[in-house]
């Protein structure tokens, strides 16, 4: 350790013994297959909190969501296990939560087999480098790995949280009223959402097609603020690799393209940061905020 900063093999250690102590826990309360779950995100449950790979709770005040959303519509693209659907309702909304209905739905280039993008995905979630994560290591088909990561973990959460959240499956560019049953959202969220899309202007507008008061973005976003709007492609040149992340807009290319969509004010909010577990990376991601009229908030 240094600076109180742990490294990254202890951090790994740290998050091995807190998954087989989460574990343990909810066998003990009738979760017989908790061994095969893996949790995007870190929720807050009534007997411990889940350990994931992203833990947003000490910075979530970086969002500046309203302390009561009470009578507010709220679409969560992009949900996942659920952190940021379930704080909204925390905070008195009505909450939509969407996420895709398979794994083969993930943009990828032609020619790019599903063994690929399983393979990358895995080893994200945990490296298979580190010795002391490789009991957590799973052989997932597309099927089984849509439901231990993006489905039963959600599902787990709502029902010991007593949450009444929406869940829809979707891919972000087939989003519409009619399949979302509103006409309208006072507020929605994309969360690392766009960089994993081919066509990410397409998929901004679906989003933005369904606000009808405040639109968030949160992600990685290259170059300083003051640089002309542009886009970098990350997606790598092998034919046969899956990369997952394909663009990454500049800030000035939200504020551009939120501008287009027919939003008032667009602004950057801040940053919300953190480690990426188990791998200990260090992640920094820039919020913006577009509303639909200039007299909000």
């Amino acid at each position: 350790m240094q600076n109180g900063i742990l490294s990254k093999p202890l951090i790994a250690q740290e998050y091995a013994a807190e998954v087989t102590a989460f574990n343990e826990t909810m066998r003990g309360e009738g979760f017989r297959d908790i061994d095969r779950y893996y949790w995007y995100h870190t929720v807050d449950l009534p007997m411990a909190p889940t350990p994931g790979m992203y833990d947003f709770r000490q910075s979530v005040d970086c969002f500046d969501f309203p302390v009561s959303m009470s009578g507010q519509r709220v679409l969560d693209i992009g949900s996942a296990t659920g952190f940021f659907a379930f704080e909204f309702e925390r905070r008195g909304a009505e909450v939509v939560s969407v996420e895709l209905p398979s794994l083969e739905q993930l943009d990828r280039f032609p020619g790019q087999e599903t063994s690929s993008l399983l393979r990358k995905l895995q080893h994200m979630i945990v490296p298979h480098s580190v010795d002391v994560l490789e009991p957590l290591t799973r052989d997932y088909s597309a099927q089984e790995l849509h439901y231990y990561l993006l489905d039963a973990p959600f599902r787990l959460c709502a029902k010991l949280l007593g949450s009444r959240v929406k869940r829809h499956f979707s891919s972000v560019y087939d989003l519409s009223a009619e399949r979302l049953g509103h006409a309208g959202f006072d507020f929605v969220f994309l969360g690392d959402i766009l960089v994993h899309t081919l066509r990410p202007i397409d998929a901004l507008m679906a989003a933005a097609k369904l606000c009808s008061g405040t639109l968030m973005v949160a992600q990685m976003m290259p170059g300083e603020p003051s640089d002309p709007p542009a886009m970098a492609y990350m997606g790598g040149s092998d034919p046969a690799a899956d990369d997952i992340c394909w663009w990454l807009p500049n800030e000035n290319c939200f504020h551009g393209l939120l501008s287009k969509l027919g939003f008032a004010r667009v602004r950057t909010i801040g940053t919300h940061e953190g480690l990426l577990r188990p791998a200990g990376h260090h992640f920094s991601r820039r919020i913006i905020r577009a509303d639909r009229a200039r007299t909000l908030a």
